[in-house]
């Protein structure tokens, strides 16, 4: 199977300003070469920033910023993937959208809404995981506050080879968002992509980001460094990770079980 190239965007975040954020983004692309790379990752609510006002801001799928998404999707050949507020019916959704080449797409809303935050009160909660495949690889998209679930995180019947995070994880909690990260690849011997955002917030919370990409053992194989702006991409190598699992095959040992 082929290498999977991920590119991972950290940046800043407008307050609450769509339009201020596909712009700064758009820029932030424009040194892509289509068809260069597979994926690439942007931070959770990455057209707002994680913001509870979702009457004023929340946008339906056919909004501005979904279709930012497919036309940033078809222009660079390759996945596009971060989360929205999406109004849907009576509902608010913190909805991861996978958006490919073709203008087609998946989403996942988020299951574990941070009640911390009150995102709880705001928003609807997803119910369902979704599996996603890159040419060949099985990818599973989630959104911050799931990482601290490791049942809803797990690889059950190794079903996907990366695992994925958009976030806006504060740095007071920074510490718990790195070892965590670590875990959940480790003990799913999976790839994992964590994107997280940089700088204050409309609340005053700080971010440093802390974005990473890691391997099956639990390494970082990144170079982004925290607080700074960066767009890297890294090239994820399948038979690495089939050699590991098969000389390391703690899967045959997993516990079973069923999320209700």
């Amino acid at each position: 199977m082929e290498d999977l190239k991920v590119t991972i965007v950290q940046t800043s975040l407008a307050w609450e300003d769509i339009d201020a954020n596909l712009t700064s983004f758009s820029k932030k692309l424009e040194g892509i070469v289509p068809a260069s790379i597979d994926i690439i990752v942007l931070p959770e609510m990455f057209s707002t920033g994680f913001t509870m006002n979702a009457k004023a801001l929340g946008e339906t799928m056919e909004g501005k910023a979904v279709k930012w998404m497919a036309k940033q999707a078809a222009e660079k050949k390759c996945v596009i993937t971060g989360s929205l507020i999406i109004k849907e019916g009576n509902n608010f959704y913190n909805r991861l959208i996978w958006m490919k080449a073709d203008g087609t797409f998946e989403k996942y809303d988020k299951r574990h809404l941070f009640r911390m935050g009150e995102e709880n009160n705001t928003y609807a909660a997803g119910s369902k995981r979704i599996i996603v495949e890159v040419k060949g690889w099985k990818i599973c998209p989630l959104v911050c506050y799931d990482l601290r679930f490791p049942v809803w995180c797990r690889n059950i019947n190794q079903e996907y080879d990366l695992l994925v995070f958009v976030a806006n994880w504060p740095e007071v909690r920074n510490y718990p968002w790195k070892q965590l990260l670590i875990a959940r690849a480790i003990e799913n011997q999976a790839y994992l992509a964590g994107v997280n955002r940089i700088g204050k917030d409309g609340n005053e919370f700080n971010h440093t980001g802390d974005s990473a990409v890691i391997n099956y053992k639990g390494f970082i194989v990144s170079k982004t460094k925290a607080s700074e702006e960066s767009v890297e991409t890294v090239s994820l190598s399948y038979k690495q990770l089939e050699e590991f699992r098969k000389i390391f095959p703690v899967a045959m040992d997993a516990d079973k079980f069923r999320i209700e």
